[in-house]
């Protein structure tokens, strides 16, 4: 959002009367200026479809970041549920959003990945990167979770490979869970799987709970 701000030449400290009068004193500028020849005139005309989507993009965001008895906004309400990992209560807030921002789609990827829903929750970060494509947290855990997903196809892809887990010294049985199986039970395999989904889940973990 901050880019937003800077658009429209106020700090994301002002208030909602400070933000309209700088969003109309640039409309009217800009609305003088697309009549002029030339590349000044073009740049009017986009600068005045840029402020329109900054000024709505904002408003969107304040009307969104109600403060409940906790003296939280909504959003870290959410985020707050699902540290806990109170998934229910978590959907149950989002759900109850009239506007969906790009941290709204963010928050609903961080419940689908923790629900192990990866294609729902990389949709959803694709909605959210798409509506903020300047923010990073959305970009870092859209990777990670792409890095996470291509991981567990080449383990899968691997594991039809893979010698029978009952030869395997490490493997005591073909029902093993998923890495014994996947990777045949090589122990430097599980714990290289273990950790590379722990930091994924915990990057998410963490950029959730410091959600604006």
């Amino acid at each position: 959002m901050k880019e937003y701000y800077e658009l429209l030449g106020v700090a994301e400290t002002a208030t909602d009367a400070e933000i309209e009068a700088a969003y109309n004193a640039l409309k009217e500028k800009y609305r003088e200026e697309r009549w002029l020849d030339g590349e000044r005139g073009n740049e009017a005309a986009k600068m005045l479809n840029k402020l329109d989507a900054a000024f709505e993009a904002i408003k969107i965001s304040r009307g969104e970041q109600k403060t409940n008895t906790d003296g939280q906004n909504a959003f870290e309400k959410v985020a707050a549920l699902l540290k806990d990992n109170n998934l229910n209560e978590a959907q149950r807030l989002l759900d109850e959003f009239n506007e969906r921002t790009a941290e709204w789609h963010y928050l609903q990827a961080v419940v689908f990945y923790k629900k192990n829903w990866s294609n729902d929750s990389k949709k959803q970060l694709e909605i959210a990167m798409q509506m903020d494509p300047s923010n990073p947290k959305y970009r870092e855990s859209y990777n990670k979770l792409n890095a996470k997903n291509d991981y567990a196809n080449t383990n899968q892809e691997n594991g039809q490979r893979t010698e029978n887990p009952r030869q395997n010294p490490y493997s005591s049985a073909p029902n093993d869970d998923y890495d014994s199986q996947q990777m045949g039970g090589n122990v430097c395999s599980n714990c290289a799987s273990f950790c590379f989904t722990y930091l994924c889940v915990d990057c998410l973990f963490s950029m959730c709970c410091g959600c604006q």
